[in-house]
């Protein structure tokens, strides 16, 4: 392999690490676990050290940390810029293109305001700790790895339209308030209410639901007035909020439903399967949380369903030894072409939440869709002789075109008998 070969094989390497690695893989993870660790303890530290006894006991671990922390955001940083490529294919002038373009994102400015108050503290002219307090805002890249906060980000972008009506009636709002309650108010109270601009502070504080009381109206149709403001406060907060609400809510589900689909695709026995079909098999799927330890399926049990681990690992228990499963993985998929025996114990290793198929609903699926059951006669007749027969003879195709007949046959059976009833 040549040396320009190894050096895209690297920097391929790197950006699945560091941006989009495979479900479960152990360098992604470890590269994730440990910046959020470091970015935690750099965030202890510019919190502690603004205790004046602490910062004076504990003063060269703060700079040790600063230090490790700033070299280690750097490399960071520059690999990030490095690997930026791999976001498309394109040659030297699309190379700088992509780099730029990373520079110039949101995650590119986070990851840069990360590494500058350091640098910054020694080149601008001012207090030092002035400079450094910023470093407070690390905080931000730790929503790169949460996806809920990336989901919640997703949901403001999408929805600012929306949101940016609702500042914008808000703005309204206190606008018309404070001219109403100037002109109630103005006599009495000049100091408070004697401009509009004056009285917007308390508009702005009544919609806002906060009601400092530091301003508040005295004569009655400035109260009335204040009563009208503190109902129209209650649709100002309840807008934005359920925009957001609803919005945040459809990202997880679309990002949880895009997830279970890639796992489903990715399983051998669905593969080559249609976008829809796929989608069919995923709406079957139910959730279930295992605790540590757990047992999830026990050899010799009967065999009802298939697993796909969505978050944690599983440890399976085989006679020649043991093999753990991560995220994205599946197993039981045999249950799926006919219920048999468990060959094997599969326990949880950690707090794992798993996705299950029932053969049941399987079946049915394929009875309503034809070309789900000729797919799975398709693989059934290419793994043949390997892993799925086994010298007892567990699966052969006659018997899956024969449980998927019997399927239609209990299909066909349930019409005329909807009709004797609606006749009776």
């Amino acid at each position: 392999m040549t040396s320009p070969r190894k050096a895209e094989s690297l920097r391929r390497r790197m950006f699945e690490v560091l941006e989009h690695g495979p479900v479960g893989d152990g360098a992604s993870r470890f590269v994730s676990g440990a910046l959020i660790t470091l970015i935690i303890v750099n965030l202890l530290a510019v919190t502690l050290a603004s205790v004046p006894g602490v910062e004076a006991a504990y003063a060269d671990v703060f700079v040790a940390i600063e230090i490790v922390s700033v070299v280690v955001l750097s490399l960071e940083y520059a690999a990030r810029l490095w690997v930026a490529v791999e976001h498309e294919s394109g040659g030297a002038a699309h190379a700088w293109r992509a780099r730029l373009a990373y520079a110039r994102s949101l995650n590119g400015i986070i990851d840069l305001v990360a590494i500058l108050p350091f640098v910054l503290a020694f080149i601008v002219p001012v207090e030092l700790r002035a400079i450094l307090v910023f470093r407070i805002f690390r905080f931000l890249k730790l929503a790169r790895y949460s996806v809920g906060v990336r989901s919640l980000l997703d949901a403001l972008h999408e929805e600012r339209r929306p949101l940016a009506g609702c500042l914008l009636i808000f703005a309204g709002a206190a606008l018309v308030s404070a001219s109403m309650m100037y002109l109630a108010e103005r006599e009495v109270q000049p100091e408070k209410f004697g401009s509009i601009p004056q009285a917007l502070w308390w508009a702005v504080a009544t919609l806002g639901t906060t009601g400092y009381g530091d301003v508040v109206p005295v004569t009655p149709v400035g109260k009335i007035i204040n009563g009208i403001t503190i109902m129209c406060a209650l649709i100002m907060i309840a807008l934005p909020v359920g925009i957001v609400a609803t919005a945040f809510a459809q990202q997880i589900h679309r990002r949880d439903f895009v997830v279970t689909w890639g796992m489903v695709a990715r399983v051998p026995l669905f593969a080559g399967l249609k976008a829809g079909e796929i989608a069919d098999i995923t709406r079957l799927l139910r959730t279930e949380s295992v605790e540590a330890g757990a047992i999830v399926s026990r050899r010799g049990d009967p065999a009802h369903s298939m697993y796909f681990i969505a978050s944690g690992e599983v440890e399976i228990e085989l006679p020649d030894g043991s093999k753990r499963l991560g995220a994205g993985h599946f197993f039981g998929e045999l249950a799926i072409l006919r219920r048999a025996r468990r060959s094997a114990t599969v326990r949880a290793v950690e707090r794992t939440r798993l996705l299950v198929l029932d053969a049941r609903d399987f079946r049915s699926l394929m009875a309503s869709q034809p070309d789900v059951a000729a797919r799975l006669r398709e693989v059934v007749e290419q793994r043949v002789g390997r892993e799925v027969i086994t010298p007892k003879g567990d699966l052969v195709t006659e018997e899956i075109e024969e449980e998927v007949d019997n399927q239609q046959h209990k299909e066909t059976a349930k019409r005329p008998s909807r009709k004797l009833r609606r006749r009776s």
